[in-house]
């Protein structure tokens, strides 16, 4: 027997109004809010229009760089690394870091001095590490994305959109060195120097788990952002906003709706009797219950299937847990988890005479019926 139940309705009640909300209202030219999970796109708007991204570049220097370096290898700071401006944490030619403290420059501070640092490391130039960048980005399947220069200075042709360097801040966020860098708000590295975040939400959102800034005068204020809630992770992407202060209000508001999407429900439950077995003998219908409960992350726009499969009847003797069907949840076509359905209770079968009692019974009951 088979059996298929929408729980949309159970799940519009557990969901929050903000769920239902549209997405908030921002300042900038291009946003995407994404499920970490699958990819899904919870909103967005010009997703693909390809701008200038900034410092959020530095995603892909280090990306890159960890393919060619270890963390504990040591770099001799290039002296055209040292030349950069801006955005830096004083680096000077010829002094030796580790792989590791350049990472923590150029992801927590956005040290521009340190991302080309890295990037002079494992190439002869600019050109030839944004080469690198740039088969990296092909094969990830950035297809809105160039680069020029490893640390985002504005430069012709350098560009991205929002919706792939959210792919690539989950890319890179899959390296656990990222993920606990991205994280802190300040750092020390060689040299005595303190590094000190620029990403405002991690104090702001405490839910916030990384991932990169970035600001130049073309690109405007941006940022891809992480965050995350019960069972989920959301990423908010923003480009080019107007203020640091806009992008951090209107990040955050994007945050905040994109986790209000989302509930962890429970899709199967402990005690719900889930169908009856018919087991003869005059006895009262055997009841199928849940082994084991299901906690499941759920989208009210994305509702949940559930689908019963178990036999209308079984034969004596059963034994309370003995397996008899099972519950299957669906999101769409993809299977979000089963559980076995077992006997609520034992029922022996009835000894001979018993069996033959009621067979005779029954007998008498049909012959009644004739006359």
């Amino acid at each position: 027997m088979t059996r298929a139940v929408l729980l949309a309705i159970a799940l519009a009640c557990l969901l929050p109004l903000a769920a239902h909300a549209a997405p908030p209202e921002v300042d900038g030219r291009a946003y995407i809010v994404q499920d970490a999970r699958t990819g899904e796109v919870l909103a967005a708007s010009h997703a693909h229009a390809r701008l200038p991204i900034a410092s959020i570049t530095k995603l892909m220097t280090v990306l890159v760089t960890l393919e060619h370096r270890k963390l504990t290898d040591v770099v001799s700071v290039d002296p055209r690394a040292a030349a950069v401006g801006e955005s830096t944490v004083g680096l000077r030619g010829g002094e030796q870091l580790t792989v590791r403290d350049l990472v923590k420059a150029a992801l927590i501070q956005s040290a521009n001095d340190a991302a080309d640092a890295l990037a002079l490391s494992v190439a002869p130039d600019f050109p030839a590490f944004a080469a690198l960048m740039n088969a990296k980005a092909a094969a990830l399947g950035l297809r809105d994305t160039h680069f020029v220069r490893p640390d985002g200075l504005d430069a012709p042709g350098h560009v991205s959109s929002a919706a792939d360097v959210t792919k690539l801040g989950r890319v890179v966020m899959r390296t656990s060195f990222v993920r606990e860098t991205v994280r802190q708000e300040t750092s020390s590295i060689a040299g005595g120097r303190t590094l000190h975040t620029w990403d405002d939400l991690l104090s702001a959102f405490p839910q916030t788990i990384g991932v990169k800034t970035g600001h130049t005068g073309l690109a405007g204020w941006c940022q891809v952002a992480a965050a995350r809630g019960r069972g989920v992770t959301v990423y908010a992407t923003l480009l080019g906003s107007p203020t640091r202060a806009e992008r951090n209000d209107d990040l955050e508001s994007l945050l905040i709706w994109g986790l209000a999407q989302f509930r962890v429900v429970p899709a199967v439950q402990l005690g719900r009797v889930y169908t009856t077995a018919a087991v003869g003998y005059g006895k009262a219908p055997l009841e199928l219950v849940a082994r084991r409960p299901l906690l499941t992350v759920a989208r009210l726009v994305r509702p949940l299937t559930e689908n019963v499969v178990a036999a209308r009847g079984v034969s004596l003797p059963v034994h309370q847990g003995d397996v008899l069907g099972r519950v299957e949840i669906r999101r769409g076509s993809r299977l979000v988890g089963t559980r076995d359905l077992v006997a609520s209770r034992t029922i022996n079968k009835p000894s001979l005479i018993g069996r033959v009692r009621w067979t005779t019974g029954r007998t008498l009951h049909h012959l009644g019926n004739l006359f």
